[in-house]
Parts: structure tokens; sequence; C-alpha cells
């Protein structure tokens, strides 16, 4: 990254994180992933109980490795070799723990978040039932308002998440987002936190980073 993209970030950042604070989020923003993974493995000292959300972002902060490390309970449905049972179990057991760690497929200046699943352990673990929820994201997902951030969804985030699994979906192999009717496709709940939830704690850490 160089300089003149750096800067550009922290100023969004700057704002971002001022409007996420006005609707209510603890708001955050850090240098690098290696401060992001400390600066939350500090938060999350007292949790005992960690769900992961789908998330390329957080697996590279390298938290589920960390926290294991310390002993700590971890539900985390990209284990490998998993039943249909225990996969379902897992991401029950998500959404019940001390601490549910996900990513958000956009952030809006205008201090909103946004999120699109196909099953619904993300959406759902993010805004009620865990004590503690952390959501990162790196700048690359900041958008200026909710227009822009709900269309990096479907012309970014979504193409590129189906295709990374492997999805028989149009927008796997075209890239573009048709809102198909296929069987595999992922984008089926949308939400958007426009404010807090009222009875869920969400800290919003961007990263100056991707």
């Amino acid at each position: 990254m160089n300089e003149y993209q750096r800067w550009l970030w922290e100023r969004l950042a700057e704002k971002t994180v001022e409007n996420l604070k006005k609707h209510g989020f603890d708001a955050h923003f850090v240098g690098s992933v290696e401060e992001a993974k400390q600066f939350i493995l500090k938060m999350v000292e007292n949790c005992e109980t960690f769900g992961f959300g789908g998330s390329d972002t957080t697996r590279a902060l390298g938290l589920v490795d960390a926290l294991k490390e310390k002993g700590k309970v971890i539900y985390d449905h990209w284990q490998q070799g998993l039943s249909k049972e225990e996969d379902l179990d897992i991401r029950l057991n998500q959404g019940r723990a001390d601490c549910f760690i996900c990513s958000a497929n956009a952030v809006s200046v205008t201090g909103e978040i946004i999120n699109v699943d196909g099953i619904g352990n993300r959406t759902n673990g993010m805004t009620f039932g865990p004590k503690k929820v952390i959501v990162v994201a790196g700048m690359n997902k900041v958008r200026p308002d909710l227009h822009s951030a709900l269309a990096r969804v479907k012309e970014v985030a979504g193409p590129m998440r189906a295709k990374s699994l492997g999805m028989a979906t149009p927008c796997a192999e075209t890239g573009f987002c048709t809102d198909c009717n296929a069987p595999q496709r992922i984008c089926r709940i949308t939400t958007i936190l426009h404010r807090k939830p009222m009875l869920t704690d969400i800290s919003v850490i961007l990263i100056n980073d991707e």
C-alpha cells in the first residue's frame, strides 16, 4: 500500500468510526493486522467460548489458533471432516458463545454494517445471542454510503465468495450477479445494522489493510 492509499483510508476511517459510535457501536481503527489481533485478544480475555463466522478476514488474524493456545473453546464450522450434524451443532453453538467474531461484507462511512448470508449463523450470531460480538473489516470494505455498500456486496463480495466456495452459481462463472435462483445461491439473507442492536455489545475493528 502506498502512502496516499494509507492516508486516504485513515481519513475515511476517522469519519466511519465517528459515525459508527454515533450509532451506538464501539468502534476502533488500527494500523495493521497484527495490531488488530493483539487488540482483540486483550478485549476478549474474560471470554471462554468463541464462535467464528465464515470469514477469510478473521482467519488472517490467526485468532483461532491463538485462542486455542489459551485453552479457549472454539466453535468453528471450518474444521475439516465434520458431519452435517456436527456442522449444524457448531453453527448453533456459535450463537450461544461468550464471543462471536466475524467480518462484514461492507461498512458504510455513514455508519451502517452490511452482511449477506446463505445459512444465517453469521447474521444471527452478530445480532442476538453472544455476550460479545466483534466485527473485523479491512478498509477495502468501506464504502461512502449505504447504497454503495450494498452494491459492494452484490458486485464484489458475493461473486468472490461464491467462487471461493466453488458454488454452481452464475456469478461464480461470470463474476456478475444475476439475482439468480440457483440451488447453491449463497446470497439469501441480508442484514443492515443501522444502529447497535439493543441487547448486543458490538465492537467494530477497522484495519488499515485489505
